[in-house]
């Protein structure tokens, strides 16, 4: 995704973005899956603002999408993840 000069006001800016990056889980064989950031963003966004999931604007990917991807990594340790990286 392009995001030029622009971060929006709930994404992540580029440095929140490098810390995790690298703690997001690789693609398993399959089908393509919508970029993590993209995602991750719309993740980040929904809690910030406070929204219904369903509310969720389409530039981050179906709300469907979003809330498996929360559901999988929230189950698999990412978060924790990228918690423990934050304070560290």
């Amino acid at each position: 995704m392009d995001r030029g000069a622009v971060t929006r006001r709930h994404e992540l800016s580029d440095a929140e973005w490098e810390l995790v990056r690298s703690l997001l889980p690789r693609p398993v064989l399959g089908r393509p899956r919508l970029d993590d950031r993209r995602v991750l963003d719309g993740i980040v966004w929904k809690f910030r603002t406070g929204v219904a999931r369903r509310d969720v604007p389409e530039r981050y990917g179906s709300w469907a999408s979003l809330h498996i991807r929360f559901r999988r990594w929230a189950a698999d340790g990412t978060f924790e993840r990228m918690l423990q990286a934050a304070q560290a």
